[in-house]
């Protein structure tokens, strides 16, 4: 069970990813979310840019907790009076009713096995280019992506991009989701310019972004 990046609950909204890993998961999260009161987005897949996909692979049922980007994301801004204590809280000890459930069965969770679709998971630091966008992980749809902001000054910024776009294509590649994005972007080349297309307020726009090297 994973923590990373749960230090910003914003609106109560509260992203759990993996739960597909087991078919015990979702019934005991929500069960255990009637007194917690959080609005859930619980995502079945186990392959994220985060710990879990270390474990998952080798038969490791996987939880991972997760309030959402933000543009302080491995900057010096991200300080202490950024984190929201209460939601922290919280979070822990929503968890930590799970993992007491956990500890208190007979059995351990059964292992799902989820199939992994071609371009999905791997770690950030795999991305060769960087663009600058914070995705937004909570829109879990397959109509684009949407993007919740952009870091200051990064290649997105100087784009023109804006919290609330959907990125629909990127470089000539269809983008429907994180991992048709994380794909498109492994094809950029650093410091090539290319078209970046998105939906914003239902009108199309077309941009020019250029990729940086990742640091």
């Amino acid at each position: 069970i994973n923590f990373d990046m749960v230090g910003r609950l914003n609106d109560n909204n509260l992203i759990i990813q993996g739960a597909g890993s087991s078919s015990i998961w979702k019934k005991m999260i929500e069960k255990r979310n009637i007194p917690a009161g959080f609005n859930l987005t619980i995502q079945d897949d186990p392959f994220q840019p985060t710990d879990i996909t270390a474990f998952y692979p080798k038969k490791i049922p996987v939880l991972s907790f997760f309030t959402g980007s933000h543009g302080d994301y491995h900057r010096p801004s991200d300080d202490a009076e950024t984190l929201n204590y209460e939601g922290l809280e919280r979070i822990a000890k929503f968890a930590g009713l799970l993992i007491a459930d956990v500890a208190t069965m007979e059995k351990g969770p059964d292992y799902v096995k989820v199939e992994r679709v071609k371009g999905r998971g791997g770690s950030r630091e795999s991305m060769r280019a960087y663009l600058g966008t914070i995705p937004d992980y909570a829109s879990d749809g397959e109509n684009g992506l949407k993007i919740s902001g952009v870091s200051g000054n990064g290649p997105a910024d100087r784009a023109g991009l804006k919290g609330g776009d959907v990125l629909i294509e990127l470089g000539g590649q269809e983008v429907k989701n994180i991992y048709d994005y994380t794909f498109a972007i492994d094809a950029l080349k650093i410091g090539q310019e290319v078209d970046i297309i998105v939906l914003r307020n239902g009108e199309k726009v077309v941009l020019k972004i250029t990729p940086e090297a990742r640091n």
